[in-house]
């Protein structure tokens, strides 16, 4: 998921261009009343699928650039308060870090070696976990953007910014990309990502204020669980990372985690969870982003997810989803305007 925040100004710029918002919401399944508050909450796969299709119909390649326009720090909510009040660059990164779950639980931030082997260079890096969600190119841009603009508010000068790295290719014209981020853009690079020279990471802020930032943290901390600390967690990538082959076996993952199958069934309990649910999650999640965003014939899709047959997947996903694999991904098609292909 990812707050509701992330799509302020989709409304205004899709009307702008001439586009139903409010269609564009129903056809990926998003709650228009979703985005009444800023944390509201949204599928991430909707979401970014949705800006990806906006940007295509409405002939609007730099549509994710065009919607950092409408956003600020602000819609990081709390954690915006503690990063505005941190002392320094390295200091407001390290909430952002933490906390970023908030916000969504798919999406990281940090701090690595310059990918060019700069040693007086870092890197901003920016990702998606692509075991949750596949990768966008509008939602990249709109993240990264976001990240950028907020990073020279924060700084107040964009000296020191050696590069944007952006992992696809251009999705608009290359100059769009040099007078938005006002500095050299590199395309097709490992990561998203924005290369700084070491030294800003100690530039020091004017308003910083240790106090209100150690109540926003401890707001932060108080009210919201951060995801690598529960067990779910665990259980959820080791499943990812394993079914297909592997047989998803309560004691095939005890043993990946180092603990007793008992053991991992108690805490999985204390989380209000079995591992039969998580197990049921991680296929529901694997088999249905493949089925309406792939190719891939079912049968090969029902092993990937785990079943014995593609039987199997098929009673799963009318479970699921109310309907066959085959309609699903035919209703997944026409919601893309990508062109009907056969479902095998």
């Amino acid at each position: 998921m990812i707050r509701a925040a992330s799509l302020r100004g989709f409304a205004a710029l899709v009307t702008g261009l001439g586009g139903d918002p409010d269609e564009l919401l129903d056809r990926f399944d998003i709650p228009r009343e979703a985005l009444a508050s800023d944390d509201g909450l949204v599928p991430i796969t909707a979401h970014d699928l949705m800006l990806d299709v906006a940007a295509r119909e409405l002939r609007c390649p730099d549509l994710g650039l065009r919607l950092v326009d409408h956003q600020d720090l602000s819609i990081l909510g709390p954690l915006a308060v503690a990063i505005e009040a941190s002392s320094t660059v390295a200091e407001a990164l390290d909430c952002a870090s933490r906390f970023l779950f908030v916000h969504s639980p798919a999406l990281r931030i940090g701090i690595e070696p310059d990918p060019r082997g700069r040693r007086e260079v870092v890197a901003l890096t920016y990702r998606k976990d692509l075991r949750d969600s596949p990768y966008s190119p509008q939602a990249m841009e709109l993240g990264l953007g976001l990240f950028h603009h907020v990073a020279l508010a924060l700084i107040g000068s964009s000296a020191g910014v050696r590069s944007v790295e952006l992992p696809h290719a251009p999705q608009s014209p290359v100059q769009r990309y040099l007078d938005f981020f006002g500095t050299d853009v590199k395309f097709g690079a490992a990561q998203g990502a924005i290369r700084v020279e070491r030294g800003l990471l100690d530039r020091q802020f004017e308003g910083a204020n240790e106090a209100i930032r150690q109540l926003a943290l401890d707001h932060l901390t108080s009210w919201h669980t951060d995801p690598e600390q529960r067990v779910t967690t665990h259980v959820r990538r080791a499943l990812a990372e394993t079914i297909g082959t592997t047989r998803p076996a309560l004691g095939n993952v005890a043993r990946l985690l180092a603990v007793h199958p008992r053991t991992l069934q108690r805490r999985l309990a204390d989380e209000s969870t079995t591992f039969e649910e998580v197990l049921d999650e991680v296929r529901r999640d694997l088999a249905l982003r493949h089925v309406t965003t792939t190719d891939l014939p079912l049968a090969q899709i029902a092993a990937m997810s785990g079943f014995a047959s593609q039987t199997g997947l098929s009673h799963a996903v009318r479970r699921w989803a109310g309907t066959s694999p085959r309609e699903l991904r035919r209703a997944a098609r026409a919601a893309s305007g990508k062109p009907s292909k056969l479902s095998r």
